[in-house]
Formats: C-alpha cells, sequence, structure tokens
C-alpha cells in the first residue's frame, strides 16, 4: 500500500583486515571511490569486447537508424553491460545484487505496476495540458488492426528496457555506491546533471529539454528513496516514454521514430510544445514533474535509512 516502508535489503558490508581507515578503506570497507573505478573498469572492459564482437558480424552505417530488432537488441546489451558488472561487485563486497536497486523479489511487482499507472498519468496530463493551448494535434491513424498490436507490444518492451538501463544506470549502482561516499542527495544532482548531458547526444535535444531529464532524475531520486528501489521508476519511465513515443506519437527527447500510432503533429512556441525535443522541453513538463514530486512526497512518507548508501526510504 503506498505510503507502508519498503523490506530493506540485508546489508553486508565489505570488511579487510587491516587497522582503521586509511587510502583504501575506512569503517565500512574498501571506499566508495575505488569501489566506483573497480565497476567503471569491468562495464568498460566487458563494452570492448561485446562491442567489437558485435562489429564483426553486424555493419550498420554511422548515422543511420537501425531497424527496430537491432535496437531492441542493442538496448538489451546494454542493459546487460551495466548489469554483470554489478552482480561481480556485489560478490566482491557481500551484499546481494538487489541492494543496488532492482531487487528480484519485486521483479516487476506492484511497485512496476505503479509507476506505469504514475507515468502514463504524467504524459496524459502533459500532453493534454499542451492541446487545451492548441499545441497538439493527433492527427489521423497511421497503424490498423495487427500492426497496432504488433508495433504496440513492441514499444512497450522496448521501453521497459530503456527504463532498466537508464535507471540502473544513473540511480543503481553508481547512485548506490557514490552515495556511500558523498552522500545519497549529493550523488542524486551529480548522477541527474549526467542524465541529462547524455541526452544532449540526442538529435533534436536541446539545453532546455536537457535541463527537464535532469529534473525528472531528481523526482526519480526522490521516489528511488522514499520507495527503497527502482522498480518504481523504471515503470514510469517506460510508461512515460511509451506514451510520448507510441500512444501521442510525439518526439521523444528529439526523437521521432517508426511504428507511431498517428502522424500527430506539435505547433505553436516551442515553450509551449517543447519544438523538437517534443513535450519533455515543454513549459508544462516542469509543472506536471512539480505534481508528480509532490505525490510521491504525499503517498511515500520519508523513513530512517539503515546505512550510508542503502537505497532505502528516507
Amino acid at each position: 500500500m503506498p505510503g507502508e516502508e519498503p523490506i530493506p535489503e540485508p546489508q553486508a558490508p565489505p570488511r579487510l583486515p587491516g587497522p582503521g581507515s586509511n587510502l583504501f578503506q575506512n569503517e565500512r570497507g574498501l571506499r566508495a571511490g575505488w569501489r566506483l573505478l573497480i565497476y567503471i573498469a569491468l562495464v568498460f572492459a566487458l563494452g570492448v569486447v561485446v562491442i567489437v564482437a558485435l562489429e564483426s558480424v553486424l555493419h550498420v552505417p554511422k548515422g543511420v537508424r537501425p531497424p527496430p530488432w537491432l535496437m531492441f537488441a542493442e538496448e538489451a546489451i546494454a542493459f546487460a553491460l551495466i548489469l554483470v558488472p554489478a552482480v561481480v561487485m556485489s560478490r566482491l563486497e557481500g551484499r546481494p545484487v538487489g541492494a543496488y536497486g532492482l531487487p528480484a523479489r519485486e521483479l516487476f511487482g506492484r511497485r512496476f505496476w505503479q509507476g506505469w499507472a504514475l507515468g502514463a498519468v504524467e504524459v496524459s496530463v502533459l500532453i493534454g495540458a499542451i492541446a487545451a493551448c492548441g499545441g497538439y494535434s493527433f492527427g489521423t491513424a497511421s497503424l490498423a488492426g495487427p500492426r497496432i498490436l504488433a508495433w504496440g507490444l513492441f514499444w512497450s518492451f522496448f521501453f521497459v528496457l530503456v527504463g532498466l538501463f537508464e535507471e540502473f544506470l544513473f540511480r543503481g549502482y553508481l547512485q548506490y555506491t557514490l552515495a556511500d561516499g558523498i552522500g545519497f542527495w549529493p550523488a542524486a544532482w551529480l548522477l541527474s546533471l549526467g542524465f541529462g548531458a547524455v541526452h544532449l547526444r540526442n538529435q533534436g535535444e536541446s539545453p532546455v529539454g536537457a535541463a527537464s531529464v535532469a529534473a525528472i532524475g531528481l523526482v526519480f531520486a526522490l521516489a528511488l528513496r522514499r520507495t527503497g528501489n527502482l522498480w518504481m521508476v523504471v515503470g514510469w519511465h517506460a510508461a512515460f516514454d511509451f506514451g510520448e513515443t507510441f500512444v501521442f506519437s510525439v518526439p521523444n527527447s528529439g526523437m521521432v521514430f517508426e511504428g507511431r500510432l498517428s502522424d500527430a503533429s506539435l505547433h505553436g512556441s516551442s515553450w509551449l510544445t517543447g519544438g523538437t525535443v517534443g513535450p519533455e522541453g515543454s513549459v508544462f513538463s516542469f509543472l506536471t514533474m512539480a505534481l508528480a514530486a509532490l505525490f510521491i512526497h504525499k503517498m511515500f512518507p520519508a523513513k530512517v535509512a539503515s546505512a550510508p548508501g542503502e537505497n532505502a526510504a528516507q
């Protein structure tokens, strides 16, 4: 039920032999900075191996968007590249991998579907506000019959993978470990700014859109803090992207994909519609994010965490 205290993951911080604190360890074991460096090195090494292997098999011209099946495969591989090193780190650190935000016991459970509902409401309110001001038209249907179901299923599964990848990348192992070193909210601010900056690489993205992405990163961090894990924000992230791309058929972080439900259009000032960025660059996006943050704050009261870096409500 909303507001209930999440079940914290069992914690077993690493303990290294030797007296007191030094450059490599503190009272909780290996320092957070060294753990981050090891994790990043593992991700990089695994990524190089996978990229070399894939390039020897696939030959997709640079600047050309890959076909849908390859997009799906790339997203799944990207998630694996950040999850597998986290599994390795969990063994080295002596804690369950679920401590980093994705406990298996809640796999696509209630929190995920609560997040999906919240994301669906948020994107619907956002598009509704833009439409009420004359900035959105649904247009005519571009899919019919079985193709609606096929593309709907594809985009729903695809954006679940996007949610898993982006949320674990910015609010999973890195958030957990960096929070152990500098505190939860300084880590959340740093990673959310990175979350926004990464989106600037998307064609059609803008500084306002990137600021919106950074802001939603902070809202997602609040949800992580209050619910204790990432399953709600994974569902939330996936549903919002699904609504933008498929249901309302508008640009998503500056990208327009095939397989949209209609030939919808945004028209009017960029402050209203988000321009090439899409609705997340609209002034209304900041309003809906504020309302979502207030909802999380009210429905999931703050609790006290028991250990530094712990992804439990606080």
